[in-house]
């Protein structure tokens, strides 16, 4: 059940937007959070020359995020100019009050020393004394686990400086395997969670029910982007989910549970914000019929694959390092959707990305080691793996 706000305490309001407490940092914030990565040259270095197309690019995303009610803006180290970049628009281009938004960074200090250190440096970016929310940047294995949460580590700092009230709410955000995930989340370190969740990974809603549980703010990261390239889908996709775009229907999908307070929708242009717009619940409709509808075609071209019988596996589970779900979910996607882009993109990023996006090609080789007593005896894994590695793989130069 969603909790009623009082709207004269919501920074930013507007009754076309849709607010949610965000757990037990109890700030009242838009469903929909703008994001900071994807501005135009926004990876580049050096990271404190911000090009004038970038400022353009981004005060035009703000002042739109602002005018449709958003009041959550959030960022991180290391997307390069971003904070920088904010730090000029929001106090410079735009002159807005602190008070009249809410602001996530996050970053990834190896210890305490750089942890505060870090910190006054994205403070000083920003143009700010204070962070709203401050997440641990990337807790995404076992090693980086017990670093970060450790006895006098970085998170016991950011705890410290939490105390000082220069950060009002500490979490962290994860790309890893699930177990990873409830192991974070069951240290009572932190207020939120930054995870992934929609409709193409559903694997992590028993950690969305944990961090809830604890009464955690759970923060959807990059569901158009990671849940499938869903700003420019196949034929099909549209098809299946119209009257909606894959787009926003993922988007209702996420906020129908009623423990995901808010969504980063991956806003970089004008045109994202008109998909947005139906995306957020319309009072207490959050999930209607024609929702439902969707969500049964959907579902029944998902029938059509394998890959609901590998939804628990762990990266961790096979001796041949092969990411066995994620590239499962590839061809579900390639299969039963004609979405090909994204499994493309991502599947070639195996080995490249370490402890952000773990796991090996599916070669002949690295399939001969798999564990076939833990795989169902229907299920022809090694030929569908060889077939998305194939199908997908580019050689590099």
């Amino acid at each position: 059940m969603i909790q009623q706000l009082d709207s004269t305490k919501i920074r930013n309001y507007n009754p076309v937007m849709a607010y949610r407490r965000f757990g037990k940092t109890e700030t009242p914030i838009s469903v929909i959070t703008l994001g900071g990565m994807r501005y135009v040259h926004g990876w580049e270095e050096p990271r404190d020359q911000i090009p004038a197309d970038m400022i353009d690019n981004c005060r035009e995303c703000v002042e739109l995020a602002l005018k449709h009610g958003i009041n959550h803006i959030e960022t991180a180290y290391g997307y390069v100019k971003s904070e920088h970049c904010y730090g000029i628009v929001l106090h410079k281009e735009l002159s807005l009050k602190r008070d009249s938004y809410y602001f996530m960074t996050k970053g990834a200090p190896g210890d305490a020393t750089e942890t505060r250190k870090l910190v006054e440096e994205q403070l000083k970016a920003l143009g700010m004394d204070y962070f709203d929310h401050y997440a641990w940047h990337g807790i995404n294995n076992q090693e980086i686990f017990e670093k970060s949460c450790c006895k006098g580590g970085p998170v016991e700092e950011l705890l410290k400086i939490k105390e000082e009230g220069i950060i009002k709410a500490v979490g962290f955000s994860t790309h890893a395997q699930r177990d990873i995930i409830e192991k974070s989340i069951e240290t009572g370190l932190f207020d939120f969670v930054n995870l992934h969740y929609y409709y193409f990974f559903q694997r992590n809603e028993r950690a969305v029910q944990k961090a809830a549980q604890r009464d955690m703010g759970v923060f959807i990261i990059s569901p158009n982007e990671k849940g499938g390239h869903l700003f420019n889908p196949s034929p099909l996709m549209k098809e299946l989910t119209y009257p909606l775009t894959p787009s926003q229907f993922n988007g209702r999908f996420c906020l129908k549970t009623p423990q995901v307070q808010t969504l980063s929708f991956g806003m970089s242009s004008p045109d994202h914000f008109k998909q947005m717009a139906s995306v957020v619940p319309d009072g207490d409709d959050h999930w209607n019929e024609q929702d439902e509808e969707i969500l049964n075609r959907m579902d029944k071209r998902k029938e059509l694959d394998v890959y609901r019988a590998f939804d628990g596996y762990s990266i961790l589970d096979d001796p041949s390092g092969i990411n066995i779900p994620e590239i499962l979910r590839y061809r579900q996607m390639w299969k039963c959707f004609d979405n090909t882009a994204f499994p493309e993109m991502r599947y070639n990023m195996f080995e490249e990305k370490g402890n952000w996006f773990p796991g090996r090609y599916a070669t002949e080789e690295n399939i001969s080691k798999i564990d076939m007593s833990k795989v169902p005896e229907w299920v022809p894994l090694k030929e569908l793996l060889l077939e998305v590695h194939q199908f997908f793989y580019k050689k590099k130069d």
